[in-house]
């Protein structure tokens, strides 16, 4: 199945929900670990069919989602070493480039006062949309706020490990094809920040965030604005800045 970015939305794409927690911290578990079950509890509140078939079946025939978001991000509060400090001045950010998807998550996020993220109640201080920045064809750079995950086999890879362009560019591969995109032709690491890890349902994620250069056509650059690079996206890793 193949998609217009944009066309039943009128671009919109992204929606940053701004929250507010009731905890000074939130537990390292906590970070990324409730993002699926957040996501799947927006998605089934409003259209419960799509959410259970998103989840057994995918999207297009293949197993990928194509549903990105953040975790809470937050801003104001006194930074500790080894703490992932929260406060009054957060946000979370949701996307995904296929319509029939965000309009049923922009539905859920519009009614909400509240969202349940792990153990931590974070209150909804405001709602915005946003279709994205504009693209053209060819060159583009795509920055992440939050770690990229790239895998080879059962191994992590990081920016400067032998083979990461390759798969990464792989994995683009993967996404247009789910989309019916062109894949892009080319990709280069231009910048790479620290490697962190964050477990996940007691599993390990280790990635890095990245600026990259990818060579592709303004359709598919704009899609994965509102899903991201890499893998686990739906955990809220690769979410493009």
């Amino acid at each position: 199945m193949s998609i217009a970015a944009g066309s039943e939305t009128g671009g919109v794409m992204r929606v940053r929900v701004d929250v507010a927690s009731d905890v000074p911290s939130l537990p390292w578990d906590d970070v990324h670990g409730p993002a699926r079950a957040v996501v799947y509890g927006l998605l089934g509140e409003q259209n419960p069919t799509l959410a259970q078939s998103l989840h057994d079946e995918g999207w297009g025939g293949q197993p990928l989602k194509p549903v990105g978001l953040t975790a809470p991000v937050f801003r104001g509060g006194r930074r500790r070493k080894g703490v992932y400090t929260a406060s009054s001045d957060g946000s979370i950010w949701f996307g995904s480039p296929v319509p029939e998807i965000v309009s049923v998550l922009v539905a859920a996020l519009a009614d909400r006062t509240e969202i349940q993220w792990g153990s931590v109640r974070l209150r909804v201080r405001g709602f915005a949309m946003d279709g994205g920045q504009g693209a053209e064809d060819g060159h583009a750079e795509l920055s992440t706020v939050t770690p990229t995950v790239v895998k080879k086999d059962s191994r992590y890879l990081l920016p400067w490990d032998a083979g990461y362009e390759e798969r990464l560019l792989h994995n683009l591969a993967h996404k247009a094809d789910v989309l019916g995109l062109s894949a892009p032709s080319g990709l280069r690491v231009l910048e790479a920040g620290p490697s962190r890890r964050f477990s996940v349902r007691g599993a390990p994620r280790t990635g890095a965030q990245v600026r990259v250069a990818i060579e592709s056509d303004a359709r598919f650059v704009t899609a994965l604005r509102s899903w991201g690079l890499g893998l686990d996206n739906m955990q809220g890793f690769g979410w493009i800045r």
